[in-house]
């Protein structure tokens, strides 16, 4: 994948405590039940031998263990692998040094990778199954006495910075007329949000789930959920501009994306399996993967217009908040993988 061997040194460096880059091992089972799927292209691809695509596990999100459970790339022409990230900034930095091929995030990651040049591009959109369900919330303790999103003007929330959660708090203040500079904004990682909120560190929490279902399980209470207008409930596939350049490699990787969007069909249709693998990746009790599966439901699509949109909004409000110092043009950074009219939802997995 790389050019350089140390650009994997840095993306292993970016990776979540602990983690490695993994192999896909497929299962062997006769009974994988999409073993013999296939992608964007019919029969067999033997030019497609010499790849191997990595893929950005955000924040364990299933993919990898239903990869091995389903054995959607047991037939592919190519190999795969893993590589698991905590949050979205760090995967799109490694997909722009070419680390990885394709991953998923939230909304903000691609702002922030573009307004600092990174080279990537957004190639297609995960939509909620359940876009009235929010995927994220900003949360206070239990006790707390805050009520309003105006109650947090100098209170101190914790945020991963970059992240989809940046852009939920950002979107709530600007609701009720506050900006960053008028709360105190602590940016920690999606561990450490974790460890300041249930210590007390920090009045409140702008955080994704499954941290954020566990966290009201145990206690705390949603002060604004992440639903439209002021957040939105789609995240997207990026993928590195040195996997788009090349024709032979973009088609590969367009197989490479359905597979995943594939696999994910499958697993919404059998959420006890879609539960163990985020289980099995977060490394949480299968309870609270169950509490939240809900929310990781979605559809694989093109970017469309009002995705661009929705972005390039998002992107401004950044840049006047002075959380990005570049403009950004979203339409610049968008290069779509999928045909039109391509929808997950509508494929056929059993």
């Amino acid at each position: 994948m790389s050019r350089k061997s140390s650009r994997i040194v840095a993306a292993i460096g970016l990776l979540a405590p602990g983690s490695t880059l993994v192999s896909c091992a497929s299962t062997s089972e006769a009974a994988a039940p999409l073993s013999n799927s296939s992608g964007s292209g019919a029969g067999s691809h033997p030019e497609w031998a010499k790849y191997t695509f990595t893929i950005g596990d955000n924040g364990g999100d299933g993919s990898q263990e239903l990869a091995k459970i389903t054995g959607v790339f047991d037939n592919a022409s190519y190999k795969v692998k893993f590589a698991r990230f905590t949050y979205g900034p760090p995967l799109v930095q490694a997909a722009a040094s070419g680390d990885i091929d394709l991953g998923s995030v939230g909304d903000v990651p691609p702002i922030t990778g573009a307004a600092k040049e990174y080279g990537f591009k957004v190639v297609a959109v995960n939509r909620s199954l359940r876009p009235t369900q929010a995927n994220e919330n900003i949360i206070v303790p239990k006790g707390s006495t805050l009520k309003t999103l105006a109650d947090l003007k100098g209170k101190k929330i914790a945020v991963p910075q970059g992240s989809s959660a940046h852009g939920l708090a950002l979107n709530a203040l600007k609701s009720v007329g506050l900006t960053p500079k008028d709360v105190k904004l602590a940016f920690l990682d999606p561990a450490a949000g974790a460890t300041a909120f249930n210590t007390g560190k920090v009045d409140a929490w702008s955080i994704w789930n499954p941290q954020s279902a566990i966290a009201v399980r145990n206690g705390a209470r949603i002060l604004a959920k992440g639903l439209p207008p002021i957040d939105q409930t789609s995240s997207y596939y990026v993928a590195s501009e040195s996997s788009l350049s090349d024709k032979t490699k973009r088609a590969a990787l367009t197989d490479v994306l359905q597979r995943l969007a594939h696999e994910f069909a499958w697993a919404i249709k059998h959420e006890d399996k879609y539960a163990e693998a985020i289980s099995k990746e977060e490394g949480i009790p299968l309870d609270d993967a169950k509490v939240s599966l809900k929310a990781f439901e979605t559809r694989v699509t093109p970017v469309a217009k009002a995705d661009i949109e929705a972005e390039q909004k998002l992107a401004d409000a950044f840049l006047k908040a002075g959380q990005i110092t570049k403009k950004v043009d979203v339409s610049s950074i968008t290069d779509n993988l999928l045909p039109t009219g391509y929808d997950s939802s509508k494929l056929s997995v059993g």
